[in-house]
């Protein structure tokens, strides 16, 4: 349970603080951080809970990182389930949260919210096809960075940094493509108060990134240096 609850907070500050940036305050001309805070802010979520949290449940923070690390054979398939409930419920409390301090502004419309999209709802105007390779090629990076930085062989107490920084290039390269998913907690949380085309939508941003981390866990598993 303990595990379990730190996935549910680690993934709740995910959402918090990746999409918050987003919503909050990627959207003013004036106080606007643009795309790129909006990575940076994913990429430090992600440090902050490796520290936090990773001595706990190992911070996955994401439905992909579960099925690639127990691809790759570092996770056991019993807690796999447990774990991709514990990270939806933490991504859709982060929304909740999100969704109280937004509609807080006078004049607030849900609209996008921050969700993942293709076709006319991609921030660049991106086919099914691009987003679909996008997300597959992003998530299999992802989750090579983290296998190998969590390697036992790899520099120690370095793992976090690593891994927050390939989320933040991860991000620099495909919100203009799909608002980068790579994660299906993080977009089923939005996709869930945007409601609509972003439920529709959904489907592209569970598969893509779970065949994306599985190929990752099974490519990993034969590059992975022996004991």
């Amino acid at each position: 349970m303990k595990k379990l609850m730190a996935e549910f907070i680690g993934t709740m500050w995910l959402v918090l603080g990746g999409c918050g940036s987003a919503v909050l305050a990627a959207a003013f001309p004036d106080l606007g951080i643009g795309f790129v805070g909006v990575s940076l802010a994913f990429g430090l979520t992600v440090v902050t809970m490796a520290y936090a949290i990773g001595h706990i449940s190992g911070c996955h923070l994401n439905p992909a990182v579960s099925v690639g690390l127990w691809m790759g054979g570092r996770f056991d398939a019993k807690d796999l389930l447990p774990y991709i409930v514990s990270q939806v419920l933490g991504a859709v409390a982060g929304a909740a949260i999100l969704y109280l301090i937004a509609s807080g502004k006078a004049g607030f419309e849900v609209g996008g919210f921050a969700a993942n999209g293709f076709g006319e709802h991609s921030p660049g105007g991106y086919s099914m096809t691009a987003a679909l390779v996008t997300e597959i090629v992003m998530t299999f990076m992802f989750l090579i960075i983290i296998l190998g930085a969590t390697h036992s062989k790899a520099p120690a107490g370095m793992a976090g940094l690593a891994i927050g920084l390939g989320l933040v290039l991860i991000h620099l390269i495909s919100i203009p493509v799909t608002n980068t998913s790579v994660n299906p907690a993080r977009s089923t949380s939005q996709a869930i108060f945007a409601g609509g085309w972003a439920l529709g939508q959904l489907w592209l941003f569970w598969v893509a990134p779970i065949i994306g981390g599985a190929l990752a866990g099974l490519v990993y598993k034969y590059l992975s240096p022996e004991d």
